[in-house]
């Protein structure tokens, strides 16, 4: 997972409330078993004009002039700003996939879905909680100025706009370490494998017939 430190991006206005999974990733598109190839499909219906399937590339379809995303102005984008209870609907963590292999490293929001919120986190994308009025003024900066950017300090917990306002925002510390270190929950697990190899190794000495009972159960 890449380390999210600090980071600083084209942001695209989003200006819709309860943005659901289905209309991250459409449900159509989680019958792949691999974890790649979601984001040319992200907002897919929103997207396009005419309904996607897996397998149609991008080059084959119709785009939505009119949806944000296809603006030229907001290409590049890697900080979205929505409203209130993003990530809302099923639990599918297809929509964090598609939002990271899409380009995004951030979403903004004056609040999120619980379940969404948790996967955001584990596949390195960064969901900032601000207030209502901040989240409609950036909406509106990003609609209004372009090449509005923002950058996104981690370590410090701020957002700071294009003319220098700072916006603060609370993160866990465990979740914060995780994102700053690059640690999904595989690479936190191998962090500790010395300590790990140790108690193994303590262990097998203090009950050395859990070495043939742990080598029988693979015959």
């Amino acid at each position: 997972m890449e380390p999210f430190r600090i980071h600083r991006g084209l942001v695209v206005p989003l200006d819709r409330q309860n943005v659901d999974t289905d209309a991250i990733i459409p449900k159509q598109f989680l019958k792949s078993i691999k974890r790649t190839g979601f984001g040319e499909n992200l907002f897919d219906a929103w997207r396009y004009l005419d309904a996607g399937e897996p397998g149609v590339k991008a080059k084959d379809r119709t785009p939505n002039p009119d949806f944000v995303l296809n603006q030229p102005r907001y290409q590049g984008a890697s900080i979205l700003v929505s409203r209130r209870n993003f990530g809302c609907g099923s639990s599918r963590e297809h929509a964090p996939w598609a939002l990271v292999q899409y380009g995004f490293r951030a979403v903004i929001a004056s609040s999120f879905a619980d379940i969404f919120f948790n996967n955001a986190y584990k596949n390195g994308l960064l969901p900032i909680v601000v207030s209502e009025f901040d989240e409609s003024r950036l909406i509106e900066a990003a609609q209004v100025l372009s090449g509005y950017q923002l950058t996104i300090d981690l370590p410090a917990q701020t957002l700071t706009t294009s003319d220098g306002h700072t916006i603060g925002f609370e993160i866990e510390e465990f979740r914060k370490h995780c994102l700053v270190e690059g640690l999904d929950e595989i690479g936190l697990t191998l962090s500790h494998a010395s300590e790990i190899r140790d108690f193994e190794a303590a262990r097998l000495l203090e009950k050395p017939w859990l070495a043939n009972a742990i080598g029988s159960e693979g015959q």
